[in-house]
């Protein structure tokens, strides 16, 4: 077996090349905060306009919901594809390729003729917006891991909390001066003022001696090690199924607070940020608490809350008759504990494979799009006069990741050893480094 890439429980990775000494947490954070809104920005800036979608196309409402599966779909399969081509290719040139493409797929949706047209053009806006986020994870493995890697990622969740605030204002606020179209001409002109700051400040993070030089079927080995490791497909299984529970949310708030609710564009924009504020507000506190509290308790406290938002969701819709009272602060509960879940699962899910960065990302971050792009149509099967199939939807994923968390990411018992990861992928991929550290504390 070949020995592991040293690495550190969380400073700057120690294979980085001498003569160019990874930047500071500060200068890392700036480079790929802006990378991580693309995902929120295209899923939650046209929300207020669902109504409007719905009118202009003649469409149902799962009709219309499908231009967010669509997205789903793409996203996942955008995480299948450009994490492993980061691996080999580097992580600056996908970037670029995937920012540039992006904004095409989004002038797109704004030309549009008809809802089938724009379903195909969220699909591909979904595949190209997947190189922000996937390759923003993937750079952060590439200079940390462990507890500093967590709060660098709890950080991007802050700003990953921000963006569903301030995006669905955006959106509520271009509706007032023009139709949804304007909208993806705005996530347009937003996009290229990206590509312009990543392609002067962002410098490549994985240099040549570093990358998978054998092609697609060279990552195979490590692919299979990766879905054999009991931890990372526990972590990756119920941060996906939280996601899941949020995409729900998400496909199904926009019609249940305006059509059932009777709330206006604006004023659901305004529920929908202070929902997010809340989990802006958490993952604040989890940056705080990194380093002095266990991660995996943390995501731990996540789930059960979540689980118990789920339920208390599903109750109060089943009963019917007590209002946005008692439905408010159920999705907030829903909604708020990722700020707890994301960051952590993340890095405890992608500790112990540096060497594969952009698949170890790509894997986490596919399970929840595919299952959030099967969950959205249902939301909106019944039509929009009842939130039924929403708190369905909702509960039952986050049953399902209390379950994966508590099952397959509890530790080994006593006297029996976890595989080594790290070390056994770099066997499998022919890597030959220094001295093999043993498992990170983090991962149990």
């Amino acid at each position: 077996m070949s020995p592991a890439v040293v690495r550190d429980a969380g400073g700057p990775d120690a294979r980085a090349p001498a003569s160019k000494p990874p930047p500071s947490l500060r200068q890392v954070f700036v480079m790929v905060a802006g990378l991580t809104v693309f995902g929120s920005l295209s899923i939650d800036a046209y929300l207020p306009a669902w109504p409007e979608l719905t009118e202009d196309f003649g469409a149902s409402a799962s009709q219309v919901q499908l231009t967010l599966t669509a997205f789903f779909v793409g996203f996942a399969v955008g995480h299948l594809v450009i994490g492993p081509i980061s691996d080999i290719l580097g992580r600056r040139r996908p970037l670029l390729v995937g920012i540039t493409l992006y904004a095409l797929a989004s002038l797109g949706c704004a030309l549009a003729p008809s809802v089938q047209a724009l379903v195909g053009f969220r699909f591909l806006q979904g595949l190209f917006g997947a190189a922000g986020i996937v390759l923003a994870r993937a750079v952060i493995r590439d200079y940390y891991s462990g507890v500093k890697a967590a709060k660098l990622l709890s950080f991007l969740m802050i700003i990953g909390g921000l963006t569903p605030i301030l995006a669905p204002l955006l959106g509520g606020q271009i509706l007032r001066f023009t139709s949804w179209r304007g909208i993806f001409v705005a996530l347009a002109i937003i996009t290229g003022l990206m590509f312009v700051k990543t392609a002067v400040s962002l410098r490549e993070s994985l240099p040549p001696e570093r990358r998978h030089g054998g092609g697609f079927r060279g990552l195979r080995p490590a692919v299979g090690l990766l879905v054999h490791d009991r931890v990372f497909v526990g972590y990756a299984l119920a941060l996906g199924c939280n996601q899941a529970a949020v995409f729900s949310y998400v496909a199904g708030s926009t019609f249940v607070l305006q059509e059932v609710y009777g709330l206006s564009a604006q004023a659901f924009s305004v529920a929908f940020a202070a929902n997010a504020l809340c989990q802006v507000i958490v993952a604040q506190t989890n940056g705080i608490l990194i380093g002095r509290v266990p991660l995996r308790r943390m995501v731990g406290i996540g789930n059960a809350v979540a689980l118990a938002g789920g339920l208390a969701l599903l109750v109060v819709v089943l009963h019917g008759g007590l209002g946005l009272v008692a439905i408010l602060p159920c999705m907030a509960l829903v909604f708020t504990p990722m700020g707890l879940i994301g960051a952590n699962s993340m890095a405890l899910a992608m500790a112990d494979y540096p060497q594969v960065a952009g698949t170890a990302s790509a894997l986490v971050g596919v399970v929840g799009f595919t299952m959030g792009s099967l969950a959205a149509p249902l939301v909106g099967i019944a039509g929009t006069d009842t939130a039924v199939p929403m708190a369905v939807l909702i509960a039952a994923f986050q049953f399902l990741s209390f379950c994966a968390f508590r099952i397959l990411t509890r530790p080994a018992p006593a006297g029996q050893a976890e595989p080594e990861g790290a070390a056994q992928t770099a066997g499998a991929l022919g890597l030959t480094h220094t001295t093999p550290l043993p498992r990170p504390a983090c991962r149990s």
